[in-house]
């Protein structure tokens, strides 16, 4: 989905409040999904989700579990085949196997015949019909939880109560957000939390001497920015579209026309680069980044226990 977070999912104000009456429809449909069968699968599953909607760290969090589990079993990535999230897939490929479909149940189906041994899941906690192995849920620490409404008037894609069921949640960002972590806790008190910061992977190959301008259609395009004015990256320009958004040809055209112009080297998200064509990644630098998880041995413990 290409969206841009409205500014007022971050405060209780007149809009949100215009949109409450149609969070209900929100909350209805998410206690009819409660209602469906659910089905298990032979292979072992974590689902690595959000309830705040986009920009969380989910696809950053799937690589990382990976990378822990890959040596103890035969792992396989599954993501839903939007059109328009490739990026995110393409990105999964050159981590390891993966495969998208329309359906999670008919992927998991295909993994168990292909005998993977662990499928992560990125993206599906709102998909009820499956009985995940493990649920995963992750915030973003500057964003936290929003003003707390359901989807339009909110950011939250079901209700918060639905911490109870979840297994472990991650705060992943530079903000640190202690309201956040009380809050979930006064929700679920056996909810594992961990923290998780944004490094970059490739800081040798940039020029810290220059001057850039930032462009990037990513889900909390802010992080990436904090990201790079922490590295010490001077940061004069940026230029912020849509989630998931594939840039024209023209526009990329004008981006590099601009920072010709005006001296400036063009920086973006890894993801961002290879949604462009070879031609247009021509003096365009991507920063490659890696979640930093804290406390990763434990995590890794938590996960073989309850796996």
């Amino acid at each position: 989905m290409k969206f841009v977070k409205p500014l007022f999912w971050q405060s209780k104000n007149f809009i949100s409040l215009l949109l409450y009456p149609l969070s209900i429809i929100t909350l209805t449909i998410n206690i009819f999904k409660e209602l469906s069968y659910k089905k298990k699968f032979l292979i072992k599953t974590i689902c690595i989700g959000n309830v705040y909607l986009g920009g969380t760290g989910k696809t950053s969090l799937a690589i990382e579990i990976q990378k822990l589990l890959k040596k103890k079993f035969k792992t396989i990535f599954i993501k839903k085949n939007y059109p328009d999230q490739l990026d995110e897939i393409n990105l999964l490929k050159t981590k390891g196997a993966v495969i998208s479909e329309n359906d999670r149940e008919k992927a998991l189906y295909l993994a168990s015949k292909k005998k993977f041994e662990l499928a992560i899941l990125d993206d599906g906690l709102q998909q009820k019909s499956i009985d995940y192995g493990l649920k995963i849920v992750c915030f973003n620490t500057e964003d936290g939880l929003g003003n707390k409404y359901l989807l339009p008037a909110g950011p939250l894609r079901e209700n918060l109560n639905r911490l109870k069921k979840y297994d472990i949640a991650f705060l992943n960002g530079e903000t640190k957000n202690k309201k956040l972590y009380l809050k979930l806790k006064s929700i679920n008190k056996n909810l594992k939390i961990f923290k998780g910061k944004y490094k970059p992977e490739n800081l040798n190959k940039f020029n810290l001497k220059k001057k850039y301008l930032m462009f990037c259609g990513i889900g909390n395009p802010h992080e990436f920015e904090k990201t790079l004015i922490k590295y010490k990256f001077s940061v004069k320009e940026k230029v912020i579209y849509p989630d998931h958004y594939k840039i024209p040809g023209k526009e990329i055209n004008r981006l590099k026309k601009k920072a010709k112009k005006e001296n400036l080297s063009l920086i973006t998200t890894e993801k961002d680069f290879f949604r462009l064509n070879k031609l247009e990644r021509k003096n365009i630098e991507f920063l490659k980044i890696k979640l930093e998880i804290k406390d990763i041995k434990n995590l890794k413990k938590i996960l073989l226990t309850k796996l």
